[in-house]
């Protein structure tokens, strides 16, 4: 549905060119939801608006719904545009029109019959809930109804492709769970595939089935989401994850953390369960068969869609062979390990 190959993205030309996007290689099927997750600055922005060519991307082609975009301009380029929805942070409603005609606009600006205006806008203001704000103003809705709005607008089309840029970053918790809520209604009804970029993982975890993490103007990881939130393969995903769970050790072992292991050291380590290992009782195992003490600093459950991943810090405390033994058995029980450091004994 959506392919981007060998993308890059250059603003500017000699010594002041900036390059945002290196070789984006990406790929959604027909009716998915894909996360773009990265920090600010790192290229979610541009890359979203290389799909539908809002930014023409300085190499490389786009594909949309079978159609190479890249190859296209003029009314050819707009006529296919017409085929991907887009929404923003801010709504970009126009102030001086009631909610039907915001959603109207892009119809009017089709050509579209004013008949089968009424037509399409009426089901749409059913299906984002708002029949009732029809005649109201933007200034009169809630943040949530401007972005309710703001997507009735860009189903107006029929698109096949909606594009979603920080579509929930103006908005509180509570009001985002709901616009993730009918985005995925809207996903499931209308077989509508959503590419969507944000910093928030909590909008990954509530209804992407992929995500894709991007660090200055590159790909370095993409997975399912499940995988993605129990075993991240690179630095990058580890500090996004650490951070939405808020599992990192207390700071006063921090300052003790040594890099390197020694012979009056024992570790502390992070563990990632997931699966089966969530409800077995491998710490008592472990204890167990490996002759260590395990000091559980801090542990977490979480439900990431269908699967529960479970995350703990803990301290092996033993000597320098049964700690080792003690780590290569977790691995070996598929656990993710990462060791934080190691912790100066008073031994």
């Amino acid at each position: 549905m959506i392919r981007l190959q060998n993308v890059s993205k250059t603003f500017g030309s000699g010594p002041r060119a900036v390059t945002a996007l290196k070789n984006i290689n990406l790929e959604v099927p027909r009716g998915q939801i894909h996360g773009v997750i990265g920090l600010s600055g790192a290229g979610k922005s541009t890359l979203i608006r290389c799909v539908n060519l809002l930014e023409r991307p300085s190499t490389g082609t786009v594909h949309v719904d079978g159609q190479e975009l890249t190859l296209l301009s003029g009314e050819d380029l707009n006529k296919a545009r017409h085929g991907i929805g887009m929404i923003f942070q801010h709504f970009n409603l126009l102030t001086s029109r009631t909610v039907f005609n915001n959603v109207a606009l892009p119809l009017e600006l089709m050509g579209v019959s004013r008949t089968e205006i009424r037509e399409r806008v009426t089901p749409l203001l059913d299906l984002v809930g708002l029949t009732d704000k029809a005649r109201q103003y933007p200034a009169q809705l809630s943040g949530g109804q401007k972005q309710r709005v703001a997507i009735a607008r860009a189903l107006a089309s029929r698109p096949s492709v909606l594009l979603c840029d920080e579509a929930t970053s103006a908005l509180d918790p509570q009001t985002t769970a709901s616009i993730l809520e009918l985005l995925q209604d809207i996903n499931r009804k209308l077989n509508l595939t959503i590419l969507l970029i944000t910093h928030e993982m909590e909008v990954v975890k509530s209804i992407c089935h992929r995500v894709s993490l991007i660090s200055d103007g590159e790909l370095v990881e993409e997975a399912n989401v499940g995988d993605f939130f129990t075993a991240p393969r690179t630095r990058l995903g580890r500090h996004f994850l650490n951070d939405f769970l808020e599992l990192e050790p207390p700071r006063a072992l921090i300052d003790r953390l040594l890099d390197a292991s020694g012979e009056h050291t024992h570790p502390v380590v992070r563990l990632g369960f997931s699966g089966d290992a969530v409800a077995t009782p491998l710490i008592s195992r472990l204890a167990r068969e490996c002759g260590v003490d395990v000091s559980i600093l801090q542990a977490k459950v979480e439900s990431i869609q269908e699967r529960t991943l479970g995350l703990m810090i803990a301290e092996l405390m033993g000597d320098a062979d049964d700690t080792q033994r003690a780590i290569d058995y977790l691995m070996a029980h598929d656990l993710n390990v990462e060791v934080l450091g190691h912790v100066q004994r008073n031994d």
